[in-house]
């Protein structure tokens, strides 16, 4: 094999290694199991919601921008392995009273009916496609207890 060749496949090699480093080390510094809550509410009504990566990621195989997303121009371009910010970072709206009569477009910065508008949209279409699914659907189902 000449210089070239070589370098070429060494260099090949190298990259994948590090592209490989590199998921790995992204997904070591993923918590598997931790509580959803806000600043948002310092006292909200409800306790936070305990969630795993595990269970959501393996066992019922969502991949992590269904969750995850940085819309532009209505297109969701977060891909794994980007970072991840607080939801209520764009989410930072509060607002509790007549929280479902907001305008749509207010809604997606309302941080309750973000979280729940996801969570509880997919936990019913599992619910729906498979009447044998623990997926919880009421409050208690998903919050471990009042606060």
């Amino acid at each position: 094999m000449d210089f070239r060749k070589t370098f070429t496949l060494s260099a090949a090699i190298a990259l994948v290694l590090f592209v490989t480093a590199f998921v790995v080390t992204a997904h070591e510094d993923v918590e598997d199991v931790f509580h959803i809550e806000s600043t948002i509410w310092p006292n909200g009504t409800r306790g936070p919601v305990l969630f795993t990566h595990e269970k959501h990621a393996e066992d019922y195989s969502i991949s992590c921008d269904q969750c995850h997303h940085v819309y532009v121009n209505g297109e969701n371009i977060w891909q794994e392995g980007d970072p991840v910010d607080r939801c209520q970072t764009c989410h930072f709206e509060a607002t509790v009273e007549g929280e479902r009569r907001l305008p749509p477009d207010d809604q997606k910065l309302n941080l309750k009916l973000a979280f729940h508008n996801l969570c509880q949209d997919c936990h019913r279409a599992e619910v729906r496609k498979d009447r044998t699914s623990t997926a919880p659907t009421t409050c208690r189902g998903c919050h471990s207890s009042p606060r």
